[in-house]
């Protein structure tokens, strides 16, 4: 198995185990019922068996790594974005929670709220309620829809969209422009606990946020505030930097990505 990085305070790079998900299939003597084996240089027992392998799923790469400044943290994180589309926080010093980020994702996926294949382009995922931001597709045209709470007393009516549906919960707006869903957004969030897509070429793809946000909450650090600053979300995986926890902490940067 490959294994993955993790830096200390310095920038010094130690080796942490990655995870993947492998079936193996082992071939048994019709003799013995073990595995056959060939004798190797060292001993019987270090002999080779053979075995056939079957990937279910490519392996699952993982990095760690700290920063005392702001600004060597950030730098790093744009350097491994590269072209990626991006996340960034409206306010850092608040930054995005995410302790329910995957529950609240999975749970518009299931009522049809959202759609896999939709575009972030901002959203807020902790607190007392969510709204997002999102880019489709339909005939060839682009359309900015965002949704949020249904409040007893909400922002007014944007008169640059249209109302796309009033539910209890939940109310859509309809926007041809993207600056005018933003606006929208940041009238009706404050921008309190926001992530914006900014400084890259394309928003995000749900399904890619999903993904490798998963990835990264799969085997939790313990000394992490769980407080995006700024993520970047591709294909083949996706990078995220988290605030300190305290002031006298670092900033923590992991990333994760397919191997196979």
């Amino acid at each position: 198995m490959a294994s993955a990085s993790r830096e200390d305070r310095r920038g010094t790079l130690a080796s942490v185990p990655s995870e993947g998900t492998e079936q193996f299939t082992v071939k048994r003597s019709r003799s013995t019922g073990r595995p056959p084996c060939r004798r190797g240089p060292y001993g019987p027992h270090w002999g080779k068996c053979i075995l056939e392998l079957h990937m279910t799923m490519p392996a699952i790469s993982r990095s760690t790594q700290v920063w005392d400044d702001r600004a060597s943290a950030l730098a790093h994180f744009f350097r491994r974005a590269g072209e990626a589309p991006r996340l960034v926080a409206y306010d850092e010093d608040m930054g995005c929670p995410l302790h329910n980020a995957l529950a609240a994702l999975e749970w518009t996926l299931t009522v049809g709220i959202l759609h896999d294949t939709d575009l972030i382009h901002a959203a807020r995922l902790g607190g007392e309620y969510a709204a997002a931001v999102v880019e489709r597709r339909e005939g060839g045209h682009r359309r900015f829809v965002y949704l949020g709470p249904r409040m007893d007393a909400p922002p007014a009516d944007p008169y640059e969209g249209s109302l796309l549906y009033d539910e209890p919960g939940v109310r859509a707006y309809d926007f041809a422009q993207r600056v005018h869903a933003i606006a929208h957004f940041l009238r009706a969030t404050q921008g309190v606990g926001g992530v914006l897509s900014l400084l890259s070429r394309r928003a995000p793809e749900l399904r890619h946020v999903r993904r490798w946000l998963a990835a990264v909450f799969e085997m939790p650090e313990p000394e992490v505030s769980n407080v995006l600053v700024s993520g970047w979300f591709a294909t083949t995986g996706g990078g995220v930097l988290f605030a300190p926890l305290t002031a006298a902490d670092p900033y923590v940067y992991r990333e994760v990505g397919s191997t196979g």
